[in-house]
């Protein structure tokens, strides 16, 4: 069956089932994801303040603050595995990374193989193939986790963990000069660190990240 014959059948499917949106719960009609007033609503803005960088700096995209139809569809995509929605908000996000971050590679924040298993997919990488895809650079799954350690996001602050030494380099080749980290959510930044450190050790020039909330 073609490709665009699958579509429109996926359009039709959409059309006759009742499905509210994950944002929202409107009903989503024709559209995949989330309808289109969620859709209007993502806004990505580059923040200049987080824990990976020791002074302002621009180096951080988000879709804004963890709450709302934000929180909503990242819990969607992540626990009721509506992958759809990775489209969504990786364009979202596509269309907010600054042309002067140079980005040359994309780079998802991996899960521990175990916990791959058992969700069946890593969340962020499903963002960053859309990322990826939307600013013309590859894709490359260039870290590993070593630990597997609890969900930081469930975690209150005082218990979450810290994640130094928990990434490594793996050998995937990533091309020179700028990456872009992709995860779905921000919380103490103890995870971008890791991965961030992970990255420049192994003589990555720069690294950016990208998320859908924080």
């Amino acid at each position: 069956m073609s490709g665009p014959l699958l579509a429109r059948l996926g359009q039709l499917g959409r059309a006759l089932l009742p499905r509210p949106c994950p944002g929202c719960g409107a009903q989503l009609g024709t559209q995949a994801g989330l309808c289109a007033a969620c859709r209007a609503a993502l806004r990505a803005r580059v923040e200049h303040f987080s824990p990976l960088r020791p002074r302002p700096e621009a180096h951080l995209l988000t879709l804004g603050p963890y709450s709302g139809a934000r929180r909503r569809a990242v819990r969607a995509l992540k626990y009721a595995q509506v992958r759809e929605l990775a489209g969504v908000l990786g364009s979202a996000l596509a269309a907010g990374v600054p042309a002067e971050w140079a980005v040359q590679a994309v780079v998802p924040v991996p899960l521990h193989p175990s916990r791959q298993r058992e969700r069946g997919f890593n969340q962020a990488e499903l963002l960053a193939r859309t990322l990826a895809t939307g600013l013309g650079v590859p894709c490359v799954n260039a870290l590993r986790r070593t630990q597997a350690g609890a969900q930081q996001a469930r975690r209150r602050a005082a218990e979450r963990e810290d994640l130094r030494g928990a990434f490594e380099r793996g050998s995937a080749m990533l091309p020179p000069g700028a990456v872009l980290l992709v995860d779905d959510v921000f919380t103490t930044g103890q995870t971008g660190l890791a991965c961030q450190e992970a990255l420049l050790a192994s003589g990555v020039q720069a690294v950016y990240m990208a998320v859908v909330a924080r």
